[in-house]
């Protein structure tokens, strides 16, 4: 597998700190940024330059004209300490495509998986930080994107700090009423348990991390309260980078029975399920003309 390589740094028009780098494969910041895996990113004047925090920091993704990207906020160290694996640079995407292509026994789901791939063809599965995506998707359920993203920002300003996520302890310190008070409605007992559960340590991110036991990991996600099969998959693949997770909400079941045969079974994919998952998403919400 070829390697990420910066091929530029030094400073933008603002005086930030940048690295230019050259990815192989295919790699699509608006794709990647667009397709609901984070709450905290908008686009920054154009459709391929995205700008949000991650890991407590300011940060610009930008595509530039000879598909190279340019990270805005980070330099080189930075990059291979956080970003690269942040961005799932790490992880063959070429070889993940030509597996999920090929993985379906059916011929008509396999004509139907490949044009996913091909519409989806530039998303990474971000690799975000546990805690942040736990909240985060825990504020998703029954609720839409823009919404999402406005609760997640007002308790960032409430209860974070320059901007970054709020801390488990900032957060079990708000109260069920401080959070309610954010608009989360019945997800506000969900938040506080699962900051009293991290806290406590009966959910440890680092176990479940080195985990290699999937079910495992499901059933200590699902012992937060308002945690089920759907947001665990969701933490367990945004959060975690275990692309084996394939969350099933109600807009993915309609788009699997709608596209493919009952022979469909998404543990073909493999380890690389989770990224089949949101190809299918993106070509069915924004491409495909349905209704997720």
């Amino acid at each position: 597998m070829k390697k990420a390589v910066i091929t530029a740094s030094g400073h933008d028009g603002d005086g930030r700190e940048y690295v230019k780098v050259r990815i192989p494969g295919s790699f699509s910041v608006k794709k990647t940024f667009d397709c609901g895996q984070t709450f905290r990113f908008e686009p920054d004047g154009r459709d391929d330059r995205y700008t949000g925090i991650a890991f407590g920091k300011k940060i610009t993704f930008e595509q530039s004209e000879d598909d190279e990207v340019r990270i805005i906020g980070a330099d080189e160290r930075e990059f291979y300490d956080v970003w690269e694996k942040y961005l799932a640079l790490d992880i063959d995407y070429d070889e993940a495509d030509r597996l999920i292509s090929c993985s379906l026994p059916n011929e008509k789901d396999r004509q139907v998986m490949k044009a996913a791939v091909e519409c989806g063809k530039g998303i990474r599965i971000l690799k975000q930080e546990p805690f942040e995506t736990l909240i985060s998707f825990i504020i998703s359920q029954n609720n839409n994107i823009p919404r999402i993203k406005k609760i997640v920002s007002s308790l960032c300003e409430k209860y974070g700090e320059d901007g970054a996520f709020p801390t488990p302890e900032a957060i079990y310190g708000a109260g069920v009423d401080g959070i309610f008070a954010l608009k989360t409605g019945f997800r506000a007992g969900y938040i506080i348990d699962a900051a009293e559960k991290v806290l406590s340590g009966k959910i440890d991110f680092s176990e479940i991390e080195n985990s290699d036991d999937y079910d495992y990991c499901t059933s200590k996600l699902c012992s937060i309260k308002g945690v089920g099969p759907k947001v665990s998959s969701c933490v367990l693949l945004f959060g975690f980078g275990k692309t084996e997770a394939f969350p099933i909400d109600v807009w993915m079941k309609r788009s699997i029975e709608r596209h493919f045969s009952d022979e469909f079974d998404p543990k073909l994919f493999g380890k690389y399920a989770g990224i089949a998952q949101q190809y299918l998403f993106y070509y069915e919400r924004w491409l495909g003309g349905g209704n997720i």
